[in-house]
């Protein structure tokens, strides 16, 4: 078993989507083994995004994570880094696969709903962000 964390991105919380989106990634073999709604506060975005920070886009997706909740998880399964990163689909909806996270409930390549580890070593890294250990049940 593995462990990834993803998080429900401001723009899926406020489209009330958020149940959804747990219910097609339980649906996919996931146990959310732990779960949070919070506010990410700006330091704690930038903190979160700093492997982003020289890129373009590094503002803007600090000020999109800061808008509004967002809903962190940690998810357990098989293979779970590889399987939700295709569950989530594409980065941009537009190129997303039919029936992903992303083809059904992004609206943009900015606003794209949901955020996933891209590797089990980050994966650790992320779930201690926003989990403790005495946190993670399961």
């Amino acid at each position: 078993m593995e462990r990834t964390l993803t998080i429900l991105k401001p723009d899926s919380v406020a489209a009330g989507n958020s149940g959804k989106i747990i219910d097609h990634l339980e649906a996919e073999g996931f146990e959310v083994v732990a779960i949070r709604k919070l506010r990410l506060s700006e330091a704690q975005a930038q903190a979160f995004y700093e492997v982003h920070r020289e890129r373009p886009f590094y503002s803007s997706l600090v000020a999109f994570m800061t808008e509004g909740p967002v809903v962190a998880m940690a998810l357990e399964r098989e293979n779970a880094v590889r399987k939700l990163r295709e569950v989530m689909g594409a980065t941009n909806p537009d190129d997303a696969a039919p029936g992903t996270v992303r083809a059904l409930h992004a609206s943009s390549i900015e606003r794209n709903a949901i955020h996933g580890s891209d590797s089990p070593e980050n994966a650790l890294l992320e779930l201690a962000f926003f989990f403790s250990r005495a946190d993670l049940v399961g």
